[in-house]
């Protein structure tokens, strides 16, 4: 059955009134016709089972149905990610959406390359937030991660405050582990976790994940972290590119605490 991604203000009375980008989708390129029965996500969690009613510029159609979608993650992941060049954070955006993460928090770094004003920040994010609820719609999510307008880092810090675990990850993390004085024993990410976190952590638990751009993150900026109660971790004996790194230590976390492991 075919999916579509909702507001849930467009959910009335039983009826649905689906946005144009959708309507256009289901007329024009699937060529679904009245009568059709279609899935509608709301974004939050609930999935309808809804029959075509209208098909044009704003489809319409009735509620037959209702469920809770069961495929998300016991625990949230908010992954932090310096703004990285090019068409970069999308691929980002659209893996860590398809793994399961439940926010994204654009930040801007020492090393950030890219230099746009606030209004071209808004548009970027709006384009981001696009393509979250489209990876969504594609791997069977019925939540959409919320992609925010990017900010700056120690803004980015402060929003996982509340979190119940936080990870740094830094290619200089040996540097950090002897106090900023260089020559100590590197913590790969599996050492850490093994460490300071027990095998499982409760359902609803908060991870937040920080990630650097292509130069990595200053020591200042690590520090800071640091200093703000972040674990600083590495990722083993390669250096990941930025658009790499996140997606794969979210993997990780999923499968150690989410739903990519064994119970999951």
């Amino acid at each position: 059955m075919r999916r579509f991604t909702i507001a849930p203000e467009r959910i009335r009375s039983g009826r649905v009134l689906f946005d144009r980008d959708e309507s256009r989708h289901l007329a024009r390129v699937l060529r679904l016709r009245s009568g059709d029965t279609v899935l509608a996500a709301d974004g939050a969690g609930h999935e309808y089972t809804v029959r075509l009613e209208t098909v044009g510029d704003e489809a319409t159609g009735t509620v037959l149905g209702v469920s809770t979608n069961e495929h998300e993650s016991p625990i949230r992941i908010t992954l932090v990610q310096a703004v990285p060049k090019g068409d970069k954070m999308e691929s980002i955006v659209r893996a860590s959406t398809e793994l399961g993460v439940t926010r994204v928090v654009p930040a801007l770094t020492a090393r950030t390359i890219v230099a746009l004003d606030p209004s071209r920040w808004r548009e970027r994010a709006r384009r981001w937030q696009r393509i979250a609820k489209e990876a969504a719609k594609q791997c069977g999510r019925a939540v959409v991660p919320a992609v925010d307008v990017p900010r700056a880092l120690d803004q980015g810090l402060e929003l996982a405050e509340a979190a119940d675990v936080r990870l740094c990850l830094w290619e200089g993390v040996a540097h950090v582990a002897a106090g900023g004085q260089g020559g100590g024993e590197a913590r790969s990410l599996g050492t850490t976790l093994a460490a300071s976190l027990p095998p499982a952590l409760p359902a609803g638990s908060h991870i937040c994940l920080l990630i650097g751009p292509e130069g990595g993150l200053t020591l200042e900026e690590v520090e800071a972290a640091r200093a703000r109660g972040w674990t600083i971790v590495g990722a083993g004996p390669r250096i990941l590119r930025t658009e790499t790194a996140g997606p794969a230590i979210i993997a990780v976390l999923q499968a150690r605490y989410g739903d990519l492991g064994a119970a999951g």
